[in-house]
């Protein structure tokens, strides 16, 4: 069984973070730190032991960046791998978690500053990254956070340009709401412009994520910067607008689609059948239906089907799930089979009574059929 996120945030690396502060500050005090982040540990989950550990340096360091600031820095190791997953702490110096509650550190303490606060977090990004922290700065002062933010979508290091796209997310999860990005996306898009051919698949990634960060609540914008993106684009940046648009293409939202050249499909729809049409919770749903294209040219293909869930108040709601993506060929016919259980999850409540589901194709409805569930 893999080790807890939590356990990242443990006794060892408290006490390195503490032997690295005491040789980079005279003035550190290091059993207070000691006592004060690791209180209580194992009753704490990850963010909880982060923002003690982070509450710790503040009882112990500097309040002022521009003092607190080259402390932090001398205790850092060297760069992380760029997109090497989770790293480790290593013996050089800080890195890894260690670096989110001291990302944090800085947002507490230097929002007064933040010329300084961001040159902390340019060298804390490289370790780990300081996608959470540099929010604050962005809502206190909007303009002069983006000023910054252009600059480093320009950086010679990857972490750092990513930290440009990663940092502004509208809807970075487990982050602050940028609502103000939400309500007009405008002041990010620069940024992803620059961004959108970046030379490491670790930033177009994340530029990705903030369009579809976008999309969630402006989709035309969305399906217009895809239209816009896909002129002359190479292989990278088709992937990267795809990626972009992946909730917009679930949905079936036909600018989008459109734009990513999914078109009406030429096609006969048959033999549609629910094979299971009483289901018992714990057991399949099972359907199955002939889709025969009558094109004498290639079409592209996402097909889809979506399950209408029953809610408590009595009305449905569609959750899509994806069957298949590529290329219907001439005359081509496929003969789908599907299975998928219906058993409890946490996500989900399940009522009694009829559901249904429905069959898409580039997102337009082929048709649907209804099904019993009992509980």
């Amino acid at each position: 069984m893999p080790e807890p996120f939590k356990n990242f945030f443990n006794l060892a690396l408290i006490t390195n973070m503490a032997e690295l502060l005491d040789k980079a500050a005279s003035t550190f005090e290091r059993e207070k730190f000691l006592v004060l982040a690791s209180n209580n540990l194992d009753a704490l989950e990850l963010k909880e032991r982060s923002n003690q550990i982070r509450d710790a340096l503040i009882a112990t360091l500097p309040n002022d960046i521009v003092q607190a600031g080259p402390i932090l820095i001398a205790t850092l190791g060297s760069e992380a791998p760029i997109d090497g997953g989770v790293t480790k702490e290593r013996e050089d110096g800080l890195s890894g978690f260690a670096i989110m509650p001291m990302a944090d550190f800085v947002a507490a303490i230097g929002l007064n500053d933040i010329k300084t606060s961001f040159g902390v977090l340019e060298e804390l990004t490289k370790r780990f990254s300081a996608e959470f922290a540099v929010r604050p700065f962005i809502i206190a002062d909007q303009e002069r956070a983006m000023m910054h933010f252009a600059k480093w979508s320009t950086s010679e290091n990857a972490h750092v340009r990513r930290l440009a796209s990663e940092g502004c997310r509208p809807l970075l999860p487990w982050g602050l709401r940028l609502q103000e990005f939400v309500k007009d996306p405008a002041p990010i898009m620069p940024i992803l412009e620059t961004l959108k051919d970046d030379p490491a698949e670790y930033v177009r990634r994340s530029v990705a994520n903030n369009i579809n960060d976008i999309a969630k609540n402006q989709p035309d914008l969305v399906a217009q910067i895809a239209t816009d993106w896909l002129v002359d684009a190479n292989k990278n940046r088709e992937r990267m607008v795809r990626h972009a648009c992946r909730t917009l293409i679930k949905q079936g939202h036909q600018p989008t689609l459109q734009a990513l050249g999914y078109s009406n499909l030429d096609a006969q729809f048959s033999n549609f059948e629910i094979t299971t049409p009483n289901v018992k919770m714990g057991s399949p749903l099972e359907f199955k239906f002939t889709l025969k294209s009558t094109s004498t040219t290639p079409q592209p293909l996402i097909l889809d089907y979506a399950i209408h869930f029953k809610k408590a108040n009595g009305d449905v709601l569609p959750k899509v799930f994806k069957l298949k993506t590529g290329r219907l060929k001439p005359s081509e016919k496929m003969d789908i089979v599907k299975s998928q259980m219906i058993k409890p999850i946490t996500t989900r409540t399940f009522y009694a009574g009829e559901h249904k589901v429905e069959i898409l194709a580039n997102g337009k409805s082929l048709g649907s059929l209804a099904f019993e569930l009992t509980i």
